[in-house]
Order: C-alpha cells, then sequence, then structure tokens
C-alpha cells in the first residue's frame, strides 16, 4: 500500500514581506526544517499574508477545508504588538483549543530570551487538522520544533514537533484516516504510546 502524503499548509503573516519590504524568511525556514526533519512524504501549501485578522482567518479555513491540509504551521503575529492578531484569529476557526503546545513552546524559548514570556503563540484543532503558530524567528522556530539538545545530541527538552505525529494520528477516523507520519530522530522523535507505533 502506497504512502499517504501529509500535507502542511504554511503561512507566514507579515504586513511587511506581504508587501514586499523584505523577503520573507519564515516560510524557506520551514521548508528547509520539514525537509530535515520528516521521512515521510509530504506535499506544501504556502501563503504568505498581512497581519490582518479577516485574511488570516480566510487563509486557515481555506487551507482546512478545501485544500485538505492535515498540518498548519503559522509564524508571525503572536506578539504583544497592536498588529499581532494570529493568535484571535487562530482561536475564531477553532473546533477545540491545544494549550499545551503554546505551554512548550514559551517554555523552550525562556531557555533562550527572557522575552519569550511576551509570545502568544496558541494551538488549535479545526476538523482533522493541527494549527500550530510558531514563533517568527527561523531561529526560534527551529528550537521549539526539536527542543532542547546537549553537546551530544541528546535531548534535554522536548520539542513541541515530537507530539505532532500521534496528535494527528488521534484525529484520524475509520472513513478518513490520517496519514502515518514518521520523523528523522536525529532532528526530532516522534512519541508514540507503544500500542499506536507501526513498523
Amino acid at each position: 500500500m502506497a504512502k499517504q502524503f501529509i500535507k502542511i499548509g504554511l503561512v507566514s503573516i507579515s504586513d511587511r514581506a506581504s508587501s514586499g519590504v523584505y523577503e520573507d524568511k519564515g516560510i524557506p525556514g520551514l521548508q528547509e526544517w520539514l525537509k530535515q526533519a520528516l521521512i515521510s512524504p509530504f506535499t506544501l501549501e504556502t501563503r504568505l499574508i498581512a497581519d490582518e485578522q479577516d485574511e488570516i482567518e480566510a487563509t486557515l479555513k481555506d487551507l482546512v477545508d478545501f485544500q485538505g491540509c492535515h498540518l498548519i504551521l503559522t509564524t508571525g503575529g503572536t506578539g504583544p504588538a497592536i498588529r499581532d492578531v494570529t493568535p484571535e484569529a487562530t482561536l475564531a476557526i477553532a473546533d477545540k483549543e491545544m494549550p499545551g503546545f503554546g505551554e512548550q513552546m514559551r517554555q523552550i524559548s525562556l531557555n533562550f530570551v527572557p522575552t519569550a514570556i511576551l509570545s502568544r503563540q496558541v494551538a488549535v484543532i479545526r476538523k482533522q487538522c493541527l494549527i500550530i503558530n510558531l514563533p517568527g524567528q527561523p531561529k526560534a522556530i527551529a528550537q521549539t520544533l526539536e527542543g532542547l539538545k546537549d553537546d551530544a545530541g541528546k535531548t534535554l527538552v522536548h520539542g513541541i514537533f515530537a507530539a505532532v505525529p500521534y496528535c494527528l494520528d488521534l484525529l484520524g477516523t475509520q472513513e478518513k484516516p490520517m496519514p502515518y507520519i514518521e520523523t528523522n530522530e536525529t532532528i526530532v522523535k516522534a512519541f508514540r504510546p507503544k500500542s499506536a507505533t507501526k513498523g
């Protein structure tokens, strides 16, 4: 049986990058990380949009409802500034909130910068799709996805992506099963209970 492709939406939210003032680094950074971290086949839907709540909501709805994404990763728009409305837009289209992702991202980032406490990233489920708000900087994106490792590469604090494959497993139904995601364990080791592990 052929492996089912996971469909991932990448959304970079930035007024200046979307208007061409500077080059977007969020989507290229995420693409590069996913190429290294995922063994399973995947396809991408990418969007570069402004910090406008209506536009963010419409984009997320489109990626879930019409493009059929299993996972959406957003970057940008999660700080305390007036124009930062990514969390509000994400919560507005959600069926369920998954607070553990935001808590863990802030916990990881606080090991690097005290201003991580200002971040407001959230994660939610809409239908059978997991949507996660990531930080805006490529370095911080990788840190929160992978977690903290010592000099020998041993994981000290788990990154959030370790929980993503099993979360998607749980969103599957008999009529619509989810793709089984496998990761490159040198980047991030997916955690599943033994009963949910294949092969």
